[in-house]
């Protein structure tokens, strides 16, 4: 029996303009210390070079949290509401949430990403694999408003969808990325979505553990300089973004854990004086000055555990690995 391939859809919510004002680019800049947040990380680029990262020996939370879904799956699915519209936040190439499709079958998949162009290119070959379920992609900015919003609450009315349990599923730890409070207010529109639907939705999360910095370093300064690629090509889609000039040759990739904040830091230090120009703007450097680009929390079960009721979520439930270095957390609304 020959089977109908669905094309895949996507509304575009995110539109990065090449030289356009960026108010929070230039904030971030002007700031002391300067900083640049970690969502300008996924252009085309930068969203293959962190596929690359997550293939790096150093790196552990991709493999960690793959063998954890491998291994956990199946308990996960009892709890999943069975024919869920799946939203899968910073979905990148998406192939966490494609390993999960036979445990949890989801009656539709929803992927949400920053980066537009890659989104369109994974989306459109997942299609392909999995002909018969329905995607719809999302290109969006969730960590400044995670909404879900009318154009696909149309589409999925359209296809009788309407009414089905939402399943958040946020894999990879990036909600590290967020401070604490910041991760409230998120974790508090995904309960939100959640409720959106049918009874029975709730949140799938990936959760990154306090560990050794002997571990911890490693994975975000590897051997291979390839997160360092990652770090510095953040610069070339700034200056694309706001028609600045940085010089990436003259920035030094620092990854380091700060342990009075349980994060771990990127920064970028400039390895000689400096000014950086854009239009309407600039700011100098001093040598050995860093632009502070990515935090990355580490949690302690109990203390995320906790965030996520004060969020609204009910009882929770988390499945680890067998060095405790990793926990995916089922959080219902």
């Amino acid at each position: 029996m020959r089977h109908t391939t669905l094309a895949p859809h996507f509304v575009q919510l995110h539109h990065p303009v090449a030289g356009a004002s960026h108010p929070e680019l230039v904030a971030g800049l002007l700031e002391t210390p300067a900083r640049i947040a970690p969502k300008f990380f996924y252009d085309a680029l930068g969203s293959r070079l962190f596929d690359a990262i997550t293939e790096l020996p150093e790196y552990y939370p991709t493999r960690t949290e793959a063998a954890v879904l491998a291994q956990h799956g199946a308990d996960m699915a009892r709890h999943v509401p069975e024919g869920a519209v799946m939203v899968d936040l910073g979905a990148g190439s998406c192939a966490k949430a494609a390993r999960l499709f036979p445990v949890l079958q989801p009656a539709a998949y929803l992927p949400v990403d920053i980066s537009v162009d890659y989104l369109r290119d994974t989306l459109a070959a997942l299609q392909q694999r999995h002909p018969e379920l329905p995607m719809l992609g999302l290109g969006m900015d969730f960590s400044a408003r995670l909404s879900l919003g009318p154009a696909a609450g149309a589409w999925l009315a359209e296809r009788a969808l309407a009414e089905q349990p939402r399943l958040v599923f946020y894999p990879g730890s990036s909600i590290g990325n967020f401070t604490p409070d910041e991760a409230l207010a998120l974790l508090c529109q995904a309960h939100a979505v959640c409720r959106s639907g049918g009874a029975g939705g709730g949140l799938l999360i990936g959760v990154d553990r306090v560990k050794p910095r002997a571990v911890l370093e490693p994975a975000y300064d590897d051997a291979l300089g390839v997160t360092a690629a990652f770090n510095r090509n953040l610069l070339l889609h700034v200056n694309r973004l706001l028609g600045a000039d940085f010089a990436p040759a003259a920035w030094r990739h620092v990854g380091l854990y700060n342990a009075a904040e349980s994060r771990i830091e990127m920064h970028l230090q400039a390895t000689g004086a400096q000014t950086v120009r854009w239009p309407g703007g600039e700011r100098a450097f001093a040598d050995g000055e860093r632009l502070h680009t990515e935090n990355s929390y580490k949690w302690e079960p109990e203390a995320f555990e906790a965030l996520l009721r004060e969020a609204g979520f009910g009882e929770v439930r988390h499945w680890t690995d067998a060095q405790d270095w990793f926990s995916v957390f089922w959080a219902p609304a």
